[in-house]
């Protein structure tokens, strides 16, 4: 496995990140398609085995037990020393209430601590910025728990450049503890964040750490195949545009040609872009962590990223 540095930190993350909203009691949360915890034990063996040590999750996922699944993971595969362990805030729980306010962040953290069963978080993403707080008071309480070692790095995800430049600039103007992660959705049929967003990462440091590289599924089989999880998940609908059937198409035909699956294809090139540093990859079955390790040896040809990106059709942020 390879590794690189989150951003400019001194952190050493792995390239590809195992993605957690796959796991959690179905019945706690919006998604009725997650893994329990025998189910998920396997991957997380796996991930372990395959050097796959940057391990993202939040508070809200499944109602928090994707959070205690994670922790509980740790323990049984690995040594806490050697997982780089993420997870979020802003979202609501039974814990305390959503958003960025002191009075939030600071419930969520220990009630995100407590259900992984560590003592730390190494990057602490803000999920969602929030309009209703002053960004001084966001990032000072976030700063503050570096300083008090709860947490040892910050990320923030999926909000337009000028609020997370906003949250930066603050931070920055009084000393506290900026932003060293972007986790934002890019893929080879989601690429708006290339207007402001990734040219802002590039310019102040910070690395980029997509979630939904294979584009919900949607660009690592071809056009119209479909999945328990590509027909009842919500968010994945969104995906099925006709203007994306190209795109798919051509990675089709790149991946026939290399005689790989389409999601190395769809991985290697979310990997070409330097600002990323390391993809979160969702895996629920064994083959998936297995496609998105080869990936890292897949290198694509300048003829090959143009095929894949010439058909692409741009659109609104509407994600999130």
């Amino acid at each position: 496995m390879l590794s690189t540095r989150l951003g400019r930190t001194g952190l050493k993350v792995s390239r590809i990140a195992l993605g957690c909203m796959s796991y959690g009691t179905a019945a706690a949360g919006m998604h009725q398609w997650t893994l329990d915890e025998d189910a998920a034990a396997p991957l997380f063996r796996q991930a372990v085995e395959l050097g796959v040590t940057f391990w993202d999750t939040a508070n809200v996922y499944q109602g928090g037990t994707s959070e205690e699944f994670v922790g509980r993971a740790i323990t049984r595969f690995a040594r806490r020393s050697e997982i780089v362990l993420a997870t979020k805030v802003s979202g609501p729980t039974a814990d305390g209430p959503a958003g960025l306010s002191r009075k939030a962040i600071l419930a969520q953290v220990d009630a995100s601590l407590r259900r992984l069963g560590t003592d730390h978080i190494d990057v602490y993403y803000v999920h969602r910025f929030d309009p209703g707080t002053p960004v001084e008071e966001t990032m000072q309480t976030l700063d503050g728990l570096v300083r008090a070692g709860k947490v040892l790095y910050l990320g923030a995800s999926s909000m337009w450049a000028w609020q997370f430049a906003k949250l930066q600039h603050a931070a920055a103007l009084n000393g506290w503890t900026t932003f060293s992660a972007m986790q934002d959705q890019y893929n080879v049929l989601k690429r708006e964040e290339e207007r402001d967003m990734i040219p802002m990462c590039l310019d102040q440091g910070v690395g980029l750490t997509p979630y939904s590289p294979l584009a919900k599924g949607r660009a690592a089989r071809p056009w119209g195949e479909r999945t328990a999880r590509s027909s009842s998940d919500q968010v994945a609908v969104a995906f099925d545009r006709d203007v994306d059937r190209p795109v798919v198409a051509a990675v089709e035909r790149v991946a026939a040609a290399r005689g790989v699956p389409m999601a190395q294809v769809a991985l290697a090139w979310v990997l070409s872009k330097p600002v990323v540093a390391c993809p979160i990859v969702g895996a629920t079955k064994p083959h998936h962590l297995a496609d998105a390790v080869a990936a890292l040896d897949l290198e694509l040809t300048a003829e090959e990223l143009t095929a894949l990106e010439e058909h692409y059709q741009p659109q609104d942020n509407y994600w999130w």
